[in-house]
């Protein structure tokens, strides 16, 4: 393949996307990744690469992935709006597939490469929207005047794939587990690597323009199975698997809710589409791409070895970017719409910028926030009652934040290193809500950590929340800049304490 042009892989911050780039620039290939949220593109290791561009783009506003796309020739298609905060994806994905048929016709794009999931729309049982969408989305594909290569996957195992985050929580946190029918229902499992190796060898086999493949490992299992290989390789004892038929998918969906850090959004189509039989049929693709296939235990026992050594190269957790709203930098009101409530605090420490950020970037997920630890727990569980994230989603490594990154129930919306720390909060809230962490020196060895806190309400149930959560934040927000302050070590010269 002509490697003068850039390949374009849109959804280059989703967990597919994110892993695919790297080995793209590795095997010397010029890559354009397009991206609504180019702060967190750009935090990842690889960004400064000669060979790489990153470009702005929205798969909903044609105008902007039109101008994406040109001068390049090939599209990797990953956008997929489940993800997105968007409630009906299934239009949402309608649009943009349209969207990039125009786009990459206008451009003259050679081919476009698709990752769909697998299922059969002809069979007698009807397919999950999930699903439904996939198929759907490839059809629009292929409607254009570009050719397209489908690649069909059921399960994507790999650390961090939302598939396996599943397994993982449910296993690890339940010795006895009373589940829907669709535990014994057959699917084909696929590793990341051998998803990954498929995608990029798709590019120098020219057989597999304009053709559709299923792409599954050597093994055909069903969830069953599958939390028993989970529960030899994570060392567990013995789980009971109880299938009752009572279990609907709509329940499915809030328990692994409950039980994992899976949104109930996109458990619901998720657990949908586990009741479906995913094999592959097709396979020609083995033939015309041939690879060592990981067995799903193998697959698992990578997964977990990289989990255990915080080497998670994307999460699931990394699509869905919330921006920031304007308020937060503007901070004015009246342009806001309404009264901007805030509750400012600072410290002063006898110490550098760089004593202060450590312990500050290490906040949340399994190192805690410093001070009333079950306060923050208790906001978590009681968001994840209502169908929030909650506390669940931790965060992708101890020690290390990016832009993007999910940090338990808020979004890291900025990250200046020893400078800010910026985060969103995706909990569910009468309102929108930031947590803005400072650091500023105010004289020779002296630095002030401000941390403030900002809420704009949302009607009368907004004032309401501000003026119940507001007595906790001396123990929350006192707390955890002395937390911090004390984990630096360093002589406490003013504070904590309000300030204006």
């Amino acid at each position: 393949m002509d490697k003068s042009k850039p390949i374009v892989v849109t959804g280059g911050t989703g967990y597919v996307g994110a892993r695919l780039i790297p080995r793209l620039l590795d095997s010397g290939y010029k890559v354009r990744a397009v991206s609504r949220s180019l702060t967190k593109l750009m935090s990842r290791p690889w960004a400064k690469n000669k060979n790489l561009e990153i470009v702005a783009g929205d798969l909903h506003d044609l105008e902007s992935i039109t101008h994406a796309l040109k001068g390049c020739s090939t599209v990797y298609y990953f956008v997929h709006s489940m993800n997105s905060n968007k409630k009906d994806f299934q239009s949402a994905d309608r649009v943009a597939a349209k969207n990039m048929v125009k786009a990459a016709e206008q451009n003259e794009i050679e081919r476009i490469i698709y990752l769909g999931g697998l299922g059969n729309s002809d069979k007698k049982e009807r397919l999950s929207p999930h699903l439904e969408s996939r198929i759907e989305v490839g059809e629009i594909l292929k409607s254009g005047k570009v050719p397209v290569t489908i690649l069909r996957a059921a399960m994507i195992i790999g650390s961090g794939s939302t598939s396996f985050e599943i397994l993982r929580y449910l296993v690890d946190r339940l010795p006895l587990m009373i589940t829907p029918k669709w535990v014994n229902t057959p699917s084909q499992p696929i590793a990341i690597r051998n998803v990954l190796n498929y995608l990029i060898g798709c590019l120098d086999v020219p057989e597999t323009i304009g053709k559709s493949f299923d792409i599954g490992g050597e093994e055909i299992v069903n969830y069953r199975d599958l939390m028993k290989i989970y529960e030899e390789e994570a060392k567990l004892p013995q789980r009971f698997v109880i299938p009752v038929p009572v279990f609907t998918p709509w329940l499915s969906s809030h328990w692994i809710h409950l039980i994992t850090p899976i949104p109930s959004s996109m458990a619901i189509p998720l657990t949908e589409g586990l009741k479906n039989k995913v094999i592959c049929e097709n396979q020609e693709i083995r033939k015309l791409i041939p690879q060592e296939l990981l067995s799903c235990r193998d697959a698992i026992k990578k997964a977990l070895k990289r989990l255990q050594m915080q080497q998670v190269e994307s999460h699931w957790s990394d699509a869905g970017y919330s921006y920031p709203p304007e308020w937060v930098y503007y901070g004015d009101p009246e342009w806001a719409g309404g009264t901007i409530f805030e509750d400012k605090r600072k410290i002063v420490l006898e110490a550098s910028k760089e004593d202060v950020w450590e312990p500050l970037i290490k906040i949340g997920g399994r190192n805690g926030w410093y001070q009333g630890d079950w306060l923050w727990k208790l906001r978590g569980a009681m968001d994840g009652l209502i169908g929030g994230v909650g506390l669940k989603r931790g965060r992708r490594h101890d020690m290390d934040l990016r832009p993007g990154d999910a940090l338990d129930f808020w979004r890291v919306a900025d990250l200046k290193r020893n400078q800010r720390l910026l985060l969103v909060a995706e909990m569910k809230l009468p309102g929108e809500a930031i947590l803005d962490s400072v650091i500023e020196e105010v004289g020779d060895g002296k630095v002030e950590l401000k941390q403030i806190a900002r809420f704009l309400p949302r009607g009368l149930l907004g004032l309401i929340y501000w003026y119940l959560v507001t007595p906790f934040h001396f123990i929350v927000f006192n707390g955890m800049l002395k937390g911090i302050a004390e984990e630096t070590g360093k002589k406490i010269l003013e504070g904590p304490k309000k300030f204006s």
